[in-house]
């Protein structure tokens, strides 16, 4: 039987067929689905950031998951868990983007602008260079915890679900990349105050 055949076939499946034959591993079931919900999940996801960039690649990426997720998928209802799962990103994806306009508040605000001296200047590059190379001298998964949770401002049990991660485990590589940063940056007290706070 053919390629365009069996796809064929799946498109008189119901949800809970298509969503069985996903789970096996079958590439033209998420193909099946994407067809089936990709407008209307995109649909939410314009109305809510009002980006059609962002809204795409939302949905691109939430079928992306729901494919490396398959074997260990546990969904009653296709429909439920896809618009339940967009919701989430969306808001991961509006709170990061907030997040980001604030950063970039911050940098204009406190980055030294031209009328600062050199010395000044000088300072605040050796700042930002400290404080990534002693990430860089982390795990790479410990790095990545603490990016997202004090750059991009993503709560534990957001990092938690992203990474596969128990929120203990969380708590333990932001612990460890904070006791770094702590001995090393003792002449920036008041950023790593900031750092420690930040939730």
């Amino acid at each position: 039987m053919s390629a365009d055949l069996r796809l064929s076939s799946l498109k008189e499946w119901d949800d809970e067929q298509v969503l069985r034959a996903l789970t096996d591993g079958n590439r033209l079931a998420l193909a099946e689905l994407y067809e089936r919900y990709w407008y209307a999940l995109y649909r939410v996801a314009f109305q809510k950031t009002k980006s059609p960039e962002m809204a795409e690649e939302l949905v691109q990426d939430l079928f992306v998951q729901l494919w490396q997720k398959r074997e260990s998928l546990a969904v009653r209802r296709v429909d439920y868990y896809l618009f339940g799962a967009l919701k989430y990103s969306i808001i991961d994806a509006i709170k990061s983007r907030i997040v980001h306009e604030k950063f970039q508040e911050y940098q204009q605000f406190f980055a030294p602008q031209a009328d600062f001296s050199t010395e000044d200047q000088l300072s605040y590059n050796d700042l930002l260079g400290t404080i990534e190379t002693e990430l860089l001298k982390l795990p790479p998964k410990t790095q990545e915890v603490f990016r997202m949770s004090r750059f991009e401002g993503q709560t534990i049990p957001e990092i938690s679900r992203k990474l596969a991660l128990t929120d203990k485990a969380v708590e333990y590589h932001l612990s460890k990349a904070l006791k770094l940063l702590r001995t090393q940056l003792r002449d920036y007290s008041f950023v790593l105050f900031l750092m420690m706070i930040c939730r």
